[in-house]
């Protein structure tokens, strides 16, 4: 295989509780695993702890399993030779389990004596809806909503990314997740809801939605509301319609987001739509954001599942970019909880 010509990138992603892995060729993803931790079940979120030490025992066999599955003819030295540069996850996530992702980068770069290149996860999550045809043309417009996250996007250019609304407090998934943890659910919740609230009405019950000005969000106050509601019903009414709540909090969710989102395309005049961020993964925002394309004279673009949640493909292809831009970071770089764009 000559590869002398093609930009290969080999991206990590440990930012949270997924170790993955990615194989970049030209833009192209070959390889994109992950290992999912399902010890933090029982306690019902993420331990940090527990997930730095889960990822120092994915690492390895993930970034094999990727090489293997791009390049199943070549031995170890040859996989490693094409290799251009070697990309990680710097920012924003759990310190400890960024660190073993961003060192072990770090150790294979200075190995291999190849180029370095730093991606900040919101970005990449953006740029996710570029591994695949179609993608969107630029400029487009992208809602990212996560469980640390909610933000609208104005994309000019892979790497001329601007925030032009997000959360003032909470973000979406959070909200997902709380009312989730109020409704009994077990962790993770936000897939729960939205696999009950297929089966319930979206209009069974109404709750708060924030008036907060221009392209901003707020998803405290609901949670708040959620939360009254709930205290003041008798025992046993969350059983009774746990259908039908689930179906109103995904549904005033989705609204809230929807509702800035049409004010973005009003206010910027982009009609290329795209969604991004672990929530992006939800069936029913999946289906409003076409139902809105189709209202709205939208052209509308969301990512396959396994680009949504955290996953090292949207590293490799935002990597990519910064690659034939130059950008490349030194061994001196350090990850960072809570970095801005």
């Amino acid at each position: 295989m000559d590869t002398n010509s093609k930009i290969t990138i080999l991206a990590i992603e440990s930012s949270c509780d997924e170790t993955s892995a990615s194989i970049c060729v030209d833009g192209k993803i070959l390889s994109n695993s992950i290992a999912t931790q399902s010890v933090h079940e029982q306690y019902g979120g993420v331990v940090p702890e527990l997930a730095s030490r889960a990822h120092m025992q994915n690492i390895v066999p993930v970034v094999e399993t990727c090489l293997q599955e791009a390049f199943p003819n070549l031995n170890a030295t040859e996989k490693m030779a094409i290799i251009s540069a070697v990309a990680f996850t710097q920012a924003p996530g759990l310190i400890g389990s960024l660190l073993v992702g961003v060192q072990f980068a770090k150790s294979l770069s200075l190995s291999l004596n190849k180029p370095l290149i730093s991606v900040h996860h919101m970005q990449a999550h953006v740029l996710a809806n570029m591994i695949q045809d179609p993608a969107p043309s630029f400029p487009f417009l992208c809602l990212t909503v996560s469980g640390g996250h909610t933000q609208i996007v104005l994309a000019r250019s892979p790497l001329d990314l601007e925030i032009i609304g997000e959360t003032i407090d909470d973000a979406a998934g959070e909200a997902f997740d709380k009312t989730a943890k109020l409704l009994g659910l077990p962790y993770p919740g936000g897939p729960l809801i939205d696999k009950y609230a297929a089966l319930g009405d979206p209009l069974a019950f109404k709750f708060a939605e924030p008036q907060i000005p221009e392209l901003d969000f707020s998803f405290s106050g609901l949670k708040t509301s959620i939360l009254y509601f709930l205290q003041k019903q008798v025992p046993g009414f969350i059983e009774l319609n746990r259908n039908d709540l689930c179906a109103s909090v995904q549904y005033t969710i989705i609204q809230i987001l929807l509702k800035k989102l049409k004010k973005a395309v009003v206010k910027t005049g982009v009609k290329q739509v795209c969604l991004a961020g672990g929530v992006s993964a939800n069936s029913g925002l999946r289906q409003a954001l076409q139902e809105a394309g189709i209202k709205h004279g939208w052209k509308t673009y969301i990512p396959s599942f396994e680009y949504c949640t955290d996953n090292a493909a949207m590293i490799a292809i935002t990597a990519y970019y910064k690659y034939q831009a130059g950008q490349f970071t030194s061994l001196d770089s350090y990850p960072s909880a809570r970095a801005e764009w």
